[in-house]
């Protein structure tokens, strides 16, 4: 990435911060994944349940790796492979009490709203409440100018791009194209627009400077 890029991305996430903050929400950014990752974990102390929603973006940045080895912190993993559906399930709701969830958004709005779309719901549930505090991570290669265009981000990129990834039998999979199915297999049932909180501060979006998820 040159100057220029990370000029724009510093100026677009100053822009962003301010819509965040007149929306009662946290935010800050960091122009690099690990510096982002490093800047989560400081935030989380010793004593803290932490659990995720299924982002890939907190993989990408080596956030649960590091987690596991910080020092009296339990984690509540719902995605450890080999784990029985019904142990997987009972873990996404302890999610919902836990001190800490981390994830991130399909999409994010130049206003500073939070779209996404959920199959199972424990992730927009997490998000608008339960746990006591939310941290998303977001690349900046999620931003979209406005509402419309960030729901059609999430579901004609986004979500073909997730199901491939989850090896789903859905029509997407194999055309790349979303034909708003009615498969068994679909992963996209719930909307979730946020608009602001609340609870001031109870979400913390750190923005990144670099491409994070889908």
């Amino acid at each position: 990435m040159d100057r220029h890029q990370i000029t724009y991305r510093e100026k677009l996430a100053e822009h962003l911060i301010k819509q965040l903050t007149r929306r009662r929400l946290e935010a800050s950014y960091a122009p690099t994944a690990a510096q982002a990752r490093d800047e989560i974990l400081a935030m989380i102390p010793a004593g803290a349940t932490v659990s995720r929603g299924g982002s890939m973006s907190v993989v990408e940045m080596g956030l649960w790796e590091a987690l596991a080895h910080k020092p009296g912190v339990e984690v509540i993993d719902p995605f450890l492979p080999g784990l029985a559906p019904e142990v997987a399930q009972e873990r996404r709701r302890q999610s919902l009490l836990a001190d800490f969830f981390l994830t991130s958004t399909n999409a994010l709005t130049l206003d500073g709203k939070l779209v996404n779309l959920d199959g199972m719901g424990n992730r927009v549930a997490a998000m608008c409440f339960g746990p006591k505090k939310v941290i998303l991570a977001v690349g900046l290669n999620k931003v979209a100018p406005d509402l419309e265009t960030a729901m059609a981000r999430v579901k004609h990129h986004a979500a073909p791009i997730n199901a491939i990834r989850l090896s789903r039998a859905t029509p997407c999979v194999e055309t790349g194209l979303c034909s708003d199915c009615k498969s068994p297999e679909r992963i996209c049932y719930m909307w979730s627009i946020i608009e602001g909180h609340m609870l001031e501060n109870r979400i913390h979006v750190k923005l990144v400077g670099e491409d994070l998820g889908y």
